[in-house]
C-alpha cells in the first residue's frame, strides 16, 4: 500500500528533527567566544551609550555641590535578520521510495548550511570593520576598528595607530593601548584584554606568544612577559571564519562590547504541498550580531 503524503510527514518528521539537531551541533559555535547572547522580543533592539560624568570637583567650605548632567552620545541599533533555508522532496522521489535516503542527506546539508550562515554572519563585523576595509561602523558612526571613535572628551581608539601582523612587540603595543582606553568623559577605564581571537593561519604565532616560557624568536634568557603577568588570562581561541589571514582580535574586560540578540530560536518544519505533491521542509531562525561599546574589542588588520 502507497504512504499518503500526510503519512510521510508524519513518519519523517520526527527523524529528520533528531537527524537536524545531531548534525547541528556538530559544528562548533565559535560566535560565543566572541560574543556575549542576549534575548529580543521585537525587530529591533538598542542600547544606548551614556557619557557618564567628569571627575567630581573640589567643593569649598560653605558653597553648593557641583552638579553634572550625563549625555547620550550615540545609540547602537541590532536589526534582526531572518535567516532560513528549505529543500523539498518531489512527489515522483516519494513514490519512487527515494525518501528516506534523500531526506536524510538533505536534512544534514540544510543544518550544516544554517550552522555555517550563523558564524559567518558573527565575524562580519570583524571583517568588515577593519581599518582598511571600513565597511561596518560601530554607533558611533566611524568604523569598528578606528584609531578615532568619538568621544564628548576628544577620541580614543581600538586599533593600532600602524597595523602590524601578530608578534610580540605588536602584541604588547595593543595592551598597552588597551589599558589606556578612556569612556566618553575621558577618565580612564583600566581595560585588560581577556582573550585573544585569531584566523586559524595565526594560530600557531599565538601559541607560541601565548605560551612560550621565553621571549619568542630569541636567544636571551629574558622571559615572556605576557604569559608571566597573565595579560591575557583566557588565552586565544581560533576562528575558521575570518577572512583576512593576518588579522587578530583582543576581547576587552569592558562590557557591552560585541552582542549577539536571538529573537526566534532554530526551528524546523516539514510540510506537504498540495499542488505539487512536494514534501518541503525547513529550517528557520532569526538573530542579529553587532557592538555596543567598541571598546570591548581590539582589532588589528596586519601589515
Amino acid at each position: 500500500m502507497a504512504i499518503s503524503r500526510n503519512q510521510l510527514v508524519k513518519e519523517l518528521e520526527p527523524g529528520l528533527n533528531a537527524l537536524f539537531g545531531l548534525e547541528y551541533k556538530q559544528y562548533e559555535n565559535q560566535s560565543a567566544e566572541i560574543y556575549t547572547t542576549e534575548s529580543s522580543d521585537r525587530a529591533f533592539e538598542e542600547e544606548v551609550m551614556l557619557s557618564g560624568f567628569a571627575n567630581a570637583s573640589v567643593k569649598p567650605e560653605g558653597q553648593g555641590v557641583t552638579y553634572d548632567d550625563a549625555q547620550e552620545t550615540f545609540t547602537a541599533r541590532y536589526t534582526n535578520e531572518t535567516i532560513a533555508l528549505a529543500f523539498a522532496i518531489t512527489e515522483e522521489a516519494i513514490e519512487d521510495n527515494l525518501y528516506d535516503k534523500l531526506a536524510s542527506r538533505y536534512t544534514k546539508a540544510l543544518a550544516r548550511s544554517m550552522a555555517n550562515t550563523k558564524q559567518v554572519k558573527a565575524v562580519t563585523p570583524l571583517n568588515q570593520g577593519l581599518p582598511g576595509v571600513d565597511n561596518f561602523d560601530s554607533g558611533d558612526a566611524v568604523s569598528l576598528f578606528n584609531t578615532s571613535h568619538p568621544t564628548l572628551a576628544g577620541t580614543f581608539s581600538n586599533t593600532l595607530s600602524t597595523q602590524a601582523d601578530l608578534n610580540e612587540t605588536s602584541l604588547e603595543q595593543a595592551l598597552i593601548d588597551i589599558a589606556a582606553l578612556t569612556d566618553e568623559r575621558g577618565l580612564k577605564i583600566a581595560a585588560k584584554g581577556v582573550k585573544m581571537i585569531v584566523p586559524s593561519a595565526g594560530q600557531f604565532t599565538a601559541e607560541r606568544l601565548m605560551k612560550s616560557q621565553g621571549r619568542v624568536g630569541t636567544a636571551d634568557n629574558d622571559i615572556n612577559a605576557v604569559k608571566s603577568m597573565g595579560m591575557i588570562p583566557q588565552g586565544y581561541r581560533v576562528n575558521n571564519y575570518l577572512t583576512d589571514t593576518d588579522s587578530w582580535y583582543i576581547i576587552t574586560d569592558v562590557p557591552n562590547g560585541m552582542k549577539h540578540f536571538d529573537r526566534a530560536p532554530l526551528t524546523t518544519k516539514m510540510e506537504g504541498d498540495f499542488d505539487t505533491g512536494n514534501v518541503r521542509y525547513k529550517a528557520r531562525a532569526r538573530y542579529v550580531f553587532g557592538v555596543s561599546d567598541p571598546r570591548g574589542i581590539f582589532g588589528v588588520e596586519g601589515a
